[in-house]
């Protein structure tokens, strides 16, 4: 990509990922309602397969009771295999994420995937409550006797056709990629999208905002979840022998980028050691990743950002050289013990600063900021070794049933997949201290 086109993107982007743009749009279609008399419309996407709208469909009633709103509810089919290209993991990981989850926030966890009478059966009540106007008020018991195996209990009789199911799935699938998005679990109001119970807070606040609470003195139906830093301070009680953080990483992703400074912070306040186990981009091994998600993720980390308190959006995309380049000094970084800060350099340079990794320039200013010379990084662009240490890595990270990043693991215990789940993570160094 030329640097005339490099300029112009990062630019453009700055603008768009920027808070006071997203407060714009919202302004925007908060007037736009006000000036059509439309009311406030929420849309839900529910998967009945997916673990994640198990826990969301829990709180349908919830939501719709303490906000003014018309909820909008949809099914949908499972996602493509380009915004989901590892299924099995997928579904191995979304399973126990999903129960950790809903003990974390006082949900019915979901115990078994279903199999595909039980879902079929699941799908035709859900499909008939849809069109009888009871969805919101019935889906949660439905999705509940699926999840626990007893869905074949929760079908009417007669219920609708399988080809009737189909199309009402096709119908709600087809609405969700007109909007812009591509899994189930998804709320949209006013142009905005909110993946999962883990994003639900932010739509909640937006509500709150605009006035739609009818009891603002509330809690959040599911509030923030973050590292707290508050147990047995490593400075006063050191481990013996010290233990490992493992961080799965990737220099395209940018919620490796806005997940790094925590990494560190738990490493640092729990006297663990942070290894950095970095792997190559997905799209660098042959994955496409859909338009509708590259949207979303830019969007969300935005928020994201901004939450953490971090800059994001003035950005180059590293994807391809600027990667490879990156890696071959990260990996002799690290042999130099200043790998976190490297890192660092490096993913804050090309997601918030706009520095293009690609040229030498570039790549030597990432490089100063983490006390390493013009020498340094000359000597390391000769060494390929640090290919091997991608590979290792990435097979390592399938290892653990997970295919993507950032992916973190406590010694040897359970991985992962996620920087909203670094509370999960500092659950297992707590447990180091008992």
């Amino acid at each position: 990509m030329s640097a005339f086109k490099n300029t112009v993107i990062k630019h453009v982007l700055r603008v768009l990922t920027h808070p006071d743009m997203r407060q714009w749009q919202r302004a925007r279609a908060r007037l736009v309602r006000r000036v059509t008399g439309a009311s406030a419309q929420v849309h839900y996407f529910h998967q009945a397969d997916d673990p994640y709208s198990h826990l969301c469909v829990q709180l349908l009633e919830r939501l719709g009771h303490r906000y003014d709103v018309d909820l909008l509810p949809h099914l949908v089919s499972p996602p493509d295999d380009s915004a989901a290209p590892d299924r099995e993991r997928l579904g191995h990981w979304s399973l126990r994420d999903a129960s950790l989850l809903a003990s974390a926030h006082g949900l019915a966890a979901p115990l078994s995937q279903p199999d595909a009478a039980a879902l079929a059966a699941a799908e035709a009540a859900l499909a008939a409550s849809l069109q009888a106007g009871r969805f919101v008020v019935d889906a949660a018991a439905i999705s509940q006797a699926l999840w626990s195996g007893r869905a074949q209990r929760a079908a009417p009789s007669p219920g609708p056709a399988a080809a009737d199911v189909q199309a009402v799935k096709a119908t709600g699938s087809a609405l969700r990629k007109r909007l812009g998005h591509y899994l189930g679990a998804t709320f949209f109001y006013g142009g905005e999208w909110y993946w999962g119970i883990d994003r639900l807070h932010y739509l909640e606040q937006r509500l709150r905002d605009e006035g739609l609470c009818r009891e603002p003195a509330s809690a959040l139906l599911v509030p923030v979840r973050d590292i707290a830093l508050n147990g047995a301070p490593a400075l006063h009680t050191p481990i013996k022998p010290p233990a490992q953080l493992h961080y799965f990483c990737s220099f395209r992703s940018p919620y490796t980028y806005i997940a790094l400074p925590r990494v560190r912070q738990l490493a640092e306040h729990y006297g663990v050691q942070l290894q950095i186990r970095f792997v190559l981009p997905m799209v660098m091994r042959g994955l496409a990743v859909p338009r509708e998600k590259s949207m979303y993720i830019v969007a969300d980390v935005a928020r994201e950002a901004q939450r953490v308190g971090m800059r994001y959006g003035f950005l180059v995309d590293p994807v391809g050289k600027p990667v490879e380049r990156g890696y071959a000094v990260l990996h002799q970084a690290m042999q130099a013990g200043v790998g976190p800060q490297l890192a660092q350099s490096f993913l804050q340079g090309v997601w918030a600063d706009g520095i293009d990794a690609g040229t030498d320039s570039g790549l030597y200013a990432i490089a100063a900021r983490a006390g390493l010379d013009k020498a340094f990084v000359d000597k390391a662009l000769t060494d390929d070794s640090w290919r091997a240490v991608a590979a290792s890595n990435r097979l390592e990270l399938l290892e653990m049933d997970l295919w993507g990043v950032p992916s973190f693991r406590v010694n040897e215990r359970a991985g992962y997949w996620g920087q909203d789940r670094l509370w999960m993570v500092e659950q297992d160094l707590k447990l180091l201290y008992t």
